[in-house]
């Protein structure tokens, strides 16, 4: 199945999280322009206010301070805005004169706006927390100035401004909420279209790896006219050519076998024959034991590509009955020890006192596995012994053979039961025999693996079900 969570992602992460940010920085834009205006519109109303009102005011300067005093008072008792603005008389000293709230309205400000309007003559504004209550607001101030030039107090305007940033935040939930329904929608779209991609693409994966497994000719289904649906014909055509390859293949080795085994038949036996023929002196007693062996090792390898072939092509079959396993493979432990011990190699059989049930399997074709992971130990075990044994437990036979030679460099490890893989060794061989002692386990429903020991060599392990 393909792993599409990887490639989702990815697609969320460089579309829908774009919008997202482009979006947040919209919606930051967007209330921070609204701010701007509210409190600049606020801002300007409160001066205009102020300045008018000190304008108004400029008449009643001429008259004493308790004139003044009075007609301050008057103002601001009549002010009609007052649920919404407080309008304050302040000294010179910064004390409160009077308000719209009453003549004692509070403590007296001490907000900068306040004595920057004295110091600097002209209409000065506060925005932020109130000292005195916490509370943010915005404060307007305007000198009053007396007829000799001096500066006797100060008008001032002062608001809360939570109404302001309640609706600022307001304006800010919706533009947030549009960019949710946004993401929504560009979810909605993405994973449509993503999955329009992923479905067909995760179709094009599994049958690729079926082609690469050893499904060749298998041919994919696709309904799109695009760059997916390329894809598709392309593995479809290289599909096809594989497996036409792969049976001119099979079709050559296993004629090419069936052509060798006729003169390897007549050169074993004439070899044979001469060898059990008396007056042969020594050198060509040795010579005809040599074409006698290695004939006998090219039948050998001929029978392979024979089994190779018949792997190949579904015609590999099993003649199942209920089999002594144990017995069989004692047996070829000690046959080919008897042969190993002719080239100075110890195969050491390591008995034990498991009760090993008889199992349903094809003895002669298990004799071939147990014969090929031998013979590969042999060669490839630079003459170190090699250690053999067989055990049952959980209801599986186990078959262990070992040998104490360099083991199998860990980058080959996945590869050395693929047909034709040689890897890195020396040895003589066709490189398919691992690969068909492989298919005839997995046959008989079993595994085998090929290991590194720990204190070196290699370790090869045959688990077959004993309940098949």
């Amino acid at each position: 199945m393909l792993k599409i969570k990887g490639l989702r992602r990815r697609w969320i992460f460089n579309t829908v999280g774009i919008i997202f940010v482009m979006g947040l920085v919209c919606v930051l834009a967007v209330t921070a322009v609204f701010g701007v205006y509210y409190y600049s519109a606020m801002e300007s109303d409160m001066q205009y206010r102020a300045r008018s009102t000190t304008e108004f005011f400029a008449d009643y300067l001429n008259q004493n301070y308790s004139e003044y005093y009075q007609s301050c008072i008057t103002y601001a008792q009549t002010f009609e805005d007052k649920d919404t603005i407080e309008l304050q008389f302040i000294s010179a000293e910064g004390n409160i004169v009077t308000s719209s709230y009453g003549s004692w309205a509070g403590r007296s400000p001490t907000t900068s706006d306040i004595y920057d309007a004295i110091s600097t003559r002209g209409i000065s504004t506060y925005k932020g927390e109130n000292p005195l209550t916490g509370e943010r607001i915005m404060a307007v101030s305007s000198p009053m100035i007396y007829s000799n030039g001096e500066v006797i107090g100060v008008l001032r305007y002062v608001t809360s401004t939570r109404i302001m940033d309640r609706q600022i935040s307001y304006i800010a939930g919706i533009a947030l909420a549009a960019l949710l329904a946004v993401l929504v929608v560009a979810l909605i779209s993405s994973n449509y279209y993503i999955h329009s991609i992923l479905v067909p693409l995760g179709q094009i994966v599994e049958k690729a790896k079926m082609i690469a497994s050893g499904s060749y000719g298998i041919q994919i289904q696709t309904k799109y006219d695009d760059e997916i649906g390329e894809l598709a014909e392309t593995i479809n055509e290289m599909s096809i050519k594989i497996n036409q390859n792969e049976k001119m293949q099979t079709e050559f080795i296993s004629s090419l076998s069936h052509e060798l085994r006729t003169p390897l038949t007549a050169i074993t036996g004439w070899s044979e024959t001469l060898l059990n023929t008396e007056g042969l002196d020594d050198s060509t007693r040795r010579g005809v034991g040599i074409i006698l062996r290695e004939g006998k090792r090219l039948t050998e390898m001929v029978l392979e590509l024979l089994d190779f072939t018949r792997i190949q092509d579904g015609r590999m079959t099993l003649n199942m009955e209920l089999t002594d396993i144990r017995s069989e493979f004692e047996d070829t432990v000690f046959m080919y020890g008897s042969r190993l011990a002719q080239d100075g190699i110890t195969l050491e059989y390591l008995e034990n006192d498991d009760d090993i049930p008889e199992i349903s399997c094809d003895p002669k074709r298990m004799r071939q596995v147990f014969l090929n992971i031998l013979d590969n130990a042999a060669k490839h075990g630079n003459g170190t012994p090699i250690q053999a044994d067989i055990r049952f437990c959980d209801d599986m036979v186990t078959v262990c053979i070992r040998d104490f030679g360099p083991g199998i460099p860990e980058d080959e490890l996945p590869l050395v039961k693929k047909k034709f893989y040689k890897g890195t060794s020396k040895a003589r061989g066709s490189g398919i025999g691992l690969a068909v002692c492989d298919e005839i386990v997995q046959m008989h429903g079993g595994t085998l693996t090929l290991e590194n020991a720990q204190e070196g060599g290699t370790l090869v392990t045959v688990q077959l079900p004993a309940n098949q």
